[in-house]
């Protein structure tokens, strides 16, 4: 907000001495500084921060030592990791990338974020490293998207390479890759996902509809058929594979065969995961200026059908896995209650896909621990599992 509302938000937040954007990110302590000393700070001044970097990935690397891209190391920063961690949590997430190339018409995000840029492996390696020093032992990989890592670097398949580096680190037990664009999905990186050793067979696929004509407004690839046929291609590989998704609803011009032919997704999809949201209108993007807008209260009424077959769908396939055996990482262990246990079996990624609650032999279990577990009874898209044991410790991956 601050990025694309600078004076604004300052306008309307007398109370806040300074509102400050990305450009500021190389300054920033001098900033605090004068905050602290009293002086004004001029608002930050919006832009579209794809124009900062050349329209060709390949000479985007270089170009960004002179552009402030918040996560990235540059003017000089070299590898060192600039981060504090602000809890004792064994999961954190990891950077690996910002901006987006893609031009979904529905999407501001690339205007504020700018063009995507990869952060050098390295830096990525050193980060996961001090993370595992920290007592981290999940890093789950962010970007606006990761399919995308690479290109920049004259390499669109780096992620592959990179992620049996990451999984081998001592400390770390899992790997999770977040935001996987359904159009850029490639056979090596189903496989790096579901066979490498310590990454998790996790899909966070980012479908936003099945309806052919709805995805071509929304500028996007794909249909109900081919995203079911994706889902297919994943499990022949890792049956038990997590996936989720998030889906738009009321997007200009959707009709109720389109709203018909995403509950045909959903109900075969068997996802474990599903986030669905009501259109509306944001500043600066194609969409706006569509005609075809739904009345608020259409909109309204096919978010809660939608957002009523999720829920079932969810339950449905966290039923699924009743009986079956998984690996639970411990994040919480309630000591002043019931001493109830909580953590995340491998297809569920921290605060948006669910817990697993531990019951049975819980001596000596400790945050950061890897269990494994029988799933005995679910509730929601929640699993109960009775502990069976204590996942081995090997040497090099998941150590």
């Amino acid at each position: 907000m601050a990025e694309r509302y600078g004076k604004e938000l300052a306008s309307s937040l007398p109370e806040a001495d300074a509102v400050l954007g990305f450009d500021h990110y190389a300054e920033l302590s001098d900033r605090l500084d004068e905050v602290v000393a009293g002086k004004a700070i001029a608002s930050h001044t919006p832009g579209d921060r794809r124009k900062l970097l050349p329209i060709s990935p390949v000479q985007r690397p270089s170009a960004a030592e002179d552009v402030e891209v918040p996560g990235h190391a540059q003017r000089g920063w070299g590898p060192r990791v600039l981060r504090t961690r602000l809890d004792d949590s064994p999961v954190a997430a990891l950077k690996i990338a910002s901006g987006c190339d893609r031009r979904c018409s529905f999407c501001a995000i690339p205007a504020f974020r700018g063009s995507f840029l990869s952060r050098r492996p390295s830096d990525v390696l050193n980060e996961t490293r001090w993370l595992a020093e920290q007592g981290v032992r999940e890093v789950m990989l962010v970007s606006e998207n990761n399919t995308s890592y690479g290109k920049d670097l004259g390499d669109i398949r780096l992620l592959e390479t990179l992620l049996p580096e990451l999984a081998a680190v001592e400390g770390v037990r899992r790997i999770r890759v977040s935001y996987l664009q359904p159009a850029e999905m490639r056979p090596g990186l189903i496989d790096a996902l579901t066979a490498t050793p310590g990454v998790m067979p996790y899909f966070d696929l980012s479908f936003q509809h099945s309806a052919a004509n709805v995805l071509r407004r929304m500028r996007r690839f794909g249909d109900t058929d081919r995203f079911l046929a994706l889902l297919d291609q994943i499990r022949a590989k890792a049956p038990e594979a997590g996936a989720r998704s998030n889906f738009i609803v009321g997007f200009p011009g959707e009709t109720e065969a389109d709203v018909a032919e995403l509950e045909r997704f959903l109900t075969s999809a068997r996802l474990d995961a599903i986030g669905v949201f009501g259109y509306s209108d944001e500043d600066g993007t194609e969409a706006a200026t569509y005609e075809g807008k739904l009345d608020e209260d259409v909109v309204a009424e096919r978010l809660a059908r939608i957002s009523r077959l999720a829920e079932e769908m969810t339950a449905q396939r966290a039923e699924e896995r009743v009986g079956s055996t998984v690996t639970v990482l411990v994040e919480s262990i309630d000591e002043d209650e019931d001493g109830s246990v909580i953590g995340r079996a491998d297809h569920q990624a921290p605060e948006t896909d669910g817990i697993t609650s531990l019951t049975g032999s819980l001596d000596g279990v400790k945050v950061g621990d890897l269990v494994e577990a029988k799933v005995v009874a679910s509730e929601g898209v929640d699993l109960i599992a009775e502990v069976i044991g204590a996942v081995a410790v090997g040497t090099g991956v998941g150590a």
